[in-house]
């Protein structure tokens, strides 16, 4: 297992060849190497024009070198940064030249964050909104990773659990002093009258979640209905390409199609499915399989049809779904208005907008969103959901003990979404999603 008191080292910059190249080092050789590959000490957080050097004097590159000493860096720890001239062979020889050094070794992904967090630098909020704002794509993805990066949804849960912390040694005061004299008799109204009120605060926290998770994963349509009814013509219209192979032959789409598209600053994503139909055709059957089982998974479902009849809607779906009549160029007398939501034609614009105008009266309201301190994870939400449960019990119960059991409980969820409670088993998960060098 690698090492913690390894120093580090990793391209931090984007792919090859570019303008400047960033190489990252960490660790408690970082400063000394430097030193010894640039020609002397560096200036702490100043870029500095050097040349640097191999071990054995020949000239590799001339850049920008900048040093931080620990523990203001990133990580916490003595940390340089090479910027270089980006070509594969300058960086490929720097890095073989830092390879050479004893205790150096190429950083694992999301190492250098790794390290950030077990220095304190940041919790576990921030280091995932890091690798949101990384990998941000909308504007909307931007703000919201921007909110987690920055810690403004670490410092509500903090001072969420300050007020738990609190109400616990209030209670634990009551039930361990409750014959001194500067210890009040009952603190219970006080201390419930706060708990009620955070726990609404919380319970509208966490039922911003989706909105959310809409944000950072996009909100996901799913085109379905059956075979040559328009699915594959309107999933290419929507998306001004061809993405999907069109023929009059059914069954054509064997499999799953997607493709992203941005709708008022959010990402859609679109998915095309298998005609839903029997069939004894093995390929086909396992492609109405994921269709089926990509349905369950939807936030809107168009349910497409050439003819009134023809809407496929699935039984007992807790799903929105719109009706799409399709090809109404075709044979526009078979319709009346109240046999479909919206009427499309591929070749006809008017249909496809009010169809976009549909999809995007559905998105999440962005004035509800403009803070951004929202959960955007499935993990938020689940130790969320755990923090009210315990909030329930502990004000259900009438035994102090057990009030303040709960409580405690409710804290530890608050601090397992930051980090700072038992949160081992999820290292290795989130820090996965990291590029090396980060």
């Amino acid at each position: 297992m690698p090492a913690a008191s390894d120093t580090i080292y990793s391209l931090s910059s984007g792919g090859l060849p570019s303008g400047v190249a960033v190489i990252r080092i960490s660790g408690p050789s970082a400063l000394t190497v430097c030193e010894g590959l640039c020609g002397g000490p560096v200036p702490p957080r100043l870029a500095t024009l050097r040349t640097i050097r191999s071990r054995n004097g020949d000239v590799v590159d001339q850049g920008l070198v900048l040093s931080f000493p620990g523990p203001a860096s990133f990580t916490g720890e003595d940390c340089v940064e090479l910027q270089v001239h980006g070509g594969r062979a300058v960086v490929d020889r720097l890095l073989d030249e830092l390879a050479t050094f004893p205790t150096f070794r190429h950083a694992e992904a999301g190492e250098f964050s790794r390290r950030a967090f077990a220095h304190g630098k940041l919790d576990l909020l921030e280091i995932e909104g890091l690798a949101d704002l990384i990998s941000a794509e909308t504007e909307m993805q931007r703000r919201l990773a921007g909110e987690h990066a920055r810690g403004g949804v670490s410092q509500l849960y903090q001072r969420w659990a300050k007020r738990l912390t609190h109400a616990r040694a209030m209670i634990e005061a009551e039930l361990d002093f409750a014959d001194e004299d500067d210890v009040p008799g009952s603190v219970s109204a006080t201390i419930w009258r706060d708990t009620q009120k955070l726990r609404t605060e919380i319970a509208e926290h966490l039922a911003a979640a989706r909105t959310g998770a809409i944000i950072r994963d996009g909100y996901r349509v799913v085109i379905s209905g059956p075979p040559n009814a328009g699915k594959s013509s309107l999933l290419n219209a929507l998306a001004r390409q061809d993405i999907a192979i069109v023929t009059d032959i059914a069954g054509t789409t064997r499999d799953v199609l997607s493709v992203d598209i941005s709708l008022a600053g959010f990402v859609v994503k679109l998915f095309d499915t298998a005609g839903l139909r029997e069939t004894a055709d093995p390929v086909e059957r396992e492609g109405i399989r994921r269709a089926k089982a990509l349905l369950a998974d939807a936030d809107l479902i168009l349910s497409l049809s050439d003819t009134p009849d023809g809407f496929m809607v699935p039984p007992d779906s807790q799903i929105e779904i719109l009706r799409i009549a399709t090809k109404i160029d075709i044979s526009p007398e078979l319709w009346d208005r109240a046999a479909a939501d919206v009427f499309v034609s591929v070749e006809q614009p008017e249909g496809l907008q009010a169809l976009i105008s549909a999809l995007t009266a559905r998105l999440p309201d962005q004035t509800k969103a403009d803070s951004f301190a929202v959960p955007s994870r499935r993990r938020h939400a689940d130790h969320l959901t755990q923090c009210l449960t315990a909030l329930d019990e502990a004000v259900e119960s009438v035994d102090l003990d057990i009030q303040s059991e709960q409580l405690r409980r409710a804290g530890d969820a608050l601090g397992r979404i930051t980090g700072r409670v038992d949160v081992e088993d999820l290292l290795d998960v989130i820090f996965s999603e990291f590029c090396i060098g980060k």
